[in-house]
């Protein structure tokens, strides 16, 4: 796999020659193309001034910043490369923090750092010493012009450098309106019933039981009408009854006889089973 770039990671005095790449994989869509409804041909956008209505070739495009409603000025590229940052051959680790305490809104894109002849013993140090202590590093990466904030985190064998928003990219919490429990008068009790569900379902994280599965069916769709075939309609197309707020308690139990029920195995046996049981039950009885 290509590297997309290449340099030194430091902490302290201690340089590790690294290359970063993609730690994700670009996983195809189906994707749609907008055609005229009468000849299928597909819509060409061009651009128009609209003071004129002309197309306006690309060598009379310029770059402008609007400072007020209407009102721009104008930057060339040679003022643009002036203010760019030129990519830094170093990410150095500025501080190191308790992994939990960072919040997860903050990460973006996710990059393996791969280590570099002569790297292979420092990295393997820092490795250990980030899983022993469950710390991440924090650190700046200029890559593309680009100045980037970066945490540094030990992944199984590797390092993994995940570029972060800055704090001023994230919407405050306090800029929305959340219902408080005091508001909604959440019982002791409720929260109980919640929390024992929330047990019921626990399982450990397996990613591979998650599928896009709007892409499946929109896949299927496709290979159907190529054929000439039309599909069935989805009867899982139905939208989720709306939980009434007043019949809250009364769900949850619900859900808790249903996931207990499922946790066991067995299925909660009816009135007829348990009439039947307890006939065969009295029936050994009498025979002993």
């Amino acid at each position: 796999m290509a590297s997309i770039w290449t340099g030194a990671l430091t902490f302290g005095l201690v340089n590790i020659p690294v290359s970063l790449a993609s730690a994700v994989r670009s996983v195809e869509k189906t994707s749609f193309r907008q055609l005229h409804k009468d000849d299928l041909t597909p819509i060409k956008y061009e651009r128009v001034c609209p003071a004129d209505g002309e197309v306006v070739p690309w060598n009379e495009i310029v770059k402008g910043y609007e400072y007020t409603k209407g009102k721009y000025v104008v930057v060339t590229p040679e003022e643009l490369a002036k203010v760019k940052t030129p990519s830094s051959k170093a990410v150095e680790m500025m501080d190191f923090v308790k992994s939990d305490e960072i919040d997860s809104r903050y990460f973006d894109t996710p990059y393996y750092l791969i280590p570099q002849k002569g790297g292979e013993k420092p990295y393997a140090l820092l490795r250990e010493a980030l899983q022993n202590t469950d710390m991440v590093g924090i650190g700046k990466l200029t890559l593309r012009q680009k100045e980037h904030l970066v945490a540094v985190r030990a992944i199984g064998d590797a390092l993994v450098l995940e570029l972060m928003r800055f704090e001023e990219e994230l919407l405050a919490p306090e800029d929305l309106r959340f219902p408080s429990s005091e508001e909604q008068k959440i019982r002791p009790q409720e929260v109980a019933m919640a929390e024992q569900l929330i047990g019921n379902l626990a399982e450990p994280f397996d990613p591979s039981k998650y599928h896009d599965e709007y892409e499946a069916k929109l896949k299927t769709l496709l290979r159907a009408k190529l054929k000439g075939k039309k599909i069935p309609d989805d009867d899982d197309g139905e939208k989720p009854e709306r939980t009434n707020v007043l019949d809250l308690v009364a769900r949850l139990q619900e859900s808790l006889a249903s996931t207990s029920a499922k946790k066991r195995g067995t299925k909660r046996p009816t009135a007829e089973k348990k009439k039947t049981t307890r006939a065969k039950t009295t029936r050994k009885r009498k025979a002993s």
